[in-house]
């Protein structure tokens, strides 16, 4: 082929090479179409990229052109093991001009068999990146009397630092992807422990709501509403409010609206004048001139009696009151959090509280979730008690028993975390070995199977049980009177009469004045009492 054309041959493979390679940022879906594009133009029958296995020190055809996916998965080198571990140990390009005359060439793909009459040129390149080789590129070409392979090389050389190029430039891209997105992460991991309140425990997907919340109102002076059940912790969020926002270095005054009778509760939240009434010897600041500059915590909020509801609702439209007995106005620089336990909206339609009151205070709800529908916090609650009362107690408790975690993590915990507080406390103070066990758990949290007492019998038998006995208690209450008993119990007197026959019941021994001697079941004690 006359130069000119050759050359124009090279440079139309590069530049279609190199759209190639721009393409996308994996390699697989690049290296076989660049594989098409050299055969379609230098007429090679079959090629190869060999990527080297940095750990195992092994080299596998990745990518592969003219190969069943048979032949391809049998080509796999050593360093150093036939032409192409030659080339990508020593970095140095081989030709070979007639295969069946190089003993070292292999053919562990056996694509090249010894049946074939076509004699085969193999040319190898390295494929390297910064002085290191990392893998090779290979063709196969039809032997050709004097044909000098020296160009198809260097053609071959110049196409293997292209794919270099393209690895290394993938590989930085890569490596920033990762860069970024552990950047990302820690990024995520240090806002969600910046704003997740050091007094809450808690990794639940129902908790991250909660700090979110808590981030998004602390920045300003929003009134906020918290509701949740008795014990979830609804004074510790308001703690996590105010020492995240503006107002931290202010007070953080708290007032229980239901713990406050209802003569006293307008002179403890507004304070007084001395004289307002009889025992007022001296003047006396209220909750709200003690929270300036800070935050005021009105808990069980749903408590609060009407007559105060609309002195509250007066403080939050206008941001002034009086005192008791006083005619100064004074300023509320406060910030409002209320909670409580109760439904406001139910205690709305009976008349209990007031609807512009609750629509004052419901300007950013937060709901705090009950433990049990955040069951994968019970065990770091506990365990973060456990340390706590290991200090408070001066104990030494290393761990939870494997039962008293089960225990744990099965009761329902209507008390939320209040009350697994006071287990975790209770416990530790039964504790004699450093241990929490079952047995130290209050009888509440017991099962059947820790205490002993599970269900025994079958079921016929435990319903048999409980027939027997609510026909005892009726006739103990009718004074063995069988037809009241049956209408007590809404059964006919015939069928009465049938289950004390049945369960050998003397109905006359419940009359007033006679032992009653119950026939017992069989493998029950005879008991005798006086009625």
């Amino acid at each position: 082929m006359p130069k000119g054309k050759s050359e124009v041959r090279e440079l139309s493979l590069l530049l279609e090479i190199s759209r190639i390679l721009d393409r996308s940022l994996d390699l697989r879906d690049v290296l076989h179409p660049v594989l098409k594009a050299m055969a379609d133009n230098l007429g090679i029958i079959r090629g190869a990229v060999t990527l080297l296995n940095r750990e195992s020190g092994e080299m596998n055809i990745e990518i592969a052109y003219g190969f069943t996916e048979k032949q391809k998965r049998r080509g796999r080198y050593k360093k150093g093991e036939g032409v192409v571990g030659q080339v990508v140990e020593t970095g140095a390009p081989l030709v070979v001009p007639r295969i069946s005359q190089e003993p070292r060439f292999l053919d562990r793909t056996g694509a090249r068999k010894k049946r074939d009459q076509q004699e085969i040129t193999f040319i190898c390149v390295p494929i390297m990146m910064e002085n290191e080789v990392i893998g090779a590129l290979s063709v196969d070409q039809p032997f050709r009397e004097g044909h000098n392979p020296d160009e198809d090389l260097r053609l071959l050389r110049i196409v293997a630092s292209m794919i270099a190029r393209a690895v290394r430039l993938r590989q930085s891209a890569q490596e920033k992807e990762r860069r970024l997105r552990e950047e990302n992460l820690r990024l995520q991991e240090e806002l969600k422990n910046r704003f997740r309140p050091s007094n809450i425990i808690g990794n639940s997907h129902r908790m991250q709501e909660v700090y979110r919340q808590i981030l998004q109102v602390c920045k300003g002076d929003t009134t906020v509403l918290l509701r949740g059940e008795t014990g979830v912790g609804k004074e510790l969020v308001a703690h996590a409010i105010h020492y995240n926002s503006r107002r931290a270095a202010g007070p953080f005054i708290k007032v229980n609206c239901s713990a406050l009778p209802e003569t006293v509760i307008e002179s403890e939240l507004f304070g007084h004048e001395k004289g307002a009434f009889t025992g007022a010897i001296s003047t006396r600041r209220g909750r709200f001139e003690l929270a300036g500059g800070g935050t005021l915590f009105l808990d069980e909020i749903g408590d609060l009696p009407p007559g105060m509801q609309i002195k509250i609702l007066r403080v939050l439209q206008e941001k002034e009151f009086e005192r008791v007995g006083g005619t100064q106005t004074l300023k509320a620089d406060v910030r409002i959090i209320a909670a409580t336990n109760r439904d406001l909206e139910q205690l709305i339609q009976d008349g209990r509280f007031r609807e512009d009151l609750y629509y004052r205070l419901n300007v950013f709800p937060i709901h705090i979730p009950p433990l049990r529908e955040r069951r994968s916090d019970i065990l770091l609650l506990a365990d973060h008690f456990v340390e706590k009362y290991n200090r408070i107690q001066n104990r030494k408790v290393k761990r939870i028993s494997t039962p008293a975690i089960d225990m744990i993590m099965a009761y329902h915990w209507p008390g939320n975390v209040r009350e697994l507080e006071n287990c975790i406390e209770r416990a530790m103070l039964m504790s004699r070995d450093d241990v929490i066990h079952g047995h130290h758990l209050p009888p509440t949290l017991q099962t059947g199977e820790a205490s002993g007492t599970g269900v025994h019998g079958s079921l016929r038998e435990t319903l048999d049980r409980v027939e027997r006995e609510m026909i005892v208690e009726a006739l103990k209450e009718t004074r063995g009177n069988m037809n009241q008993a049956a209408k007590i119990l809404g059964i006919t007197e015939r069928i009465m009469g049938l289950r004390v026959k049945k369960y050998r019941i003397d109905f006359r021994r419940f009359r007033t004045g006679a032992p009653a001697v119950l026939h017992p079941t069989p493998g029950e004690k005879p008991f005798t009492h006086r009625w």
